[in-house]
């Protein structure tokens, strides 16, 4: 499914996606297409994202392709997904230690949709992070490695 959404292939588009996407939720999957679990993920992405085109814009980054980016967001683990609104980076609190970016991929469409919704609600009221409307059975956990610390 990930022939479906369009793929940043480099820094300056991923910048570029980052600066030009406005009043929108910009959602960055950071990870490979040939991955199972990233597969099951872009299923989820390309199924919602015509619903959720007055909200958001979805884009694919590959992981080799981009390491600033995967460094920067330490991503450690695919797929990661990190989400931004007018260029700023939004974060949400998803009851583990890291509110940077969410890792692996959605039980539900459903649970896509609510968290892009509520992450779109707070934006507009001027927040920077959100509290996760996901179930917490339905949010995979991983021991995160923080390198160079």
């Amino acid at each position: 499914m990930s022939f479906l959404l369009p793929k940043l292939t480099c820094k300056r588009e991923v910048d570029q996606a980052i600066k030009s996407v406005a009043e929108k939720v910009l959602v960055l999957r950071f990870g490979r297409d040939n991955d199972a679990v990233c597969l099951q993920l872009d299923d989820i992405l390309a199924k919602t994202a015509h619903d959720l085109s007055k909200m958001a814009v979805i884009y694919l980054v590959d992981v080799d392709k981009v390491p600033v980016y995967t460094q920067y967001f330490d991503i450690s683990y695919i797929p990661s997904t990190v989400f931004f609104f007018n260029g700023q980076h939004m974060k949400v609190d998803y009851g583990s230690p890291d509110h940077t970016k969410f890792v692996g991929s959605f039980k539900t469409k459903q649970d896509f949709m609510d968290l892009v919704e509520v992450i779109y609600r707070g934006a507009m009221r001027g927040k920077l992070i959100v509290r996760s409307p996901i179930d917490p059975r339905n949010i995979p956990k991983y021991d995160l490695l923080y390198q160079g610390i």
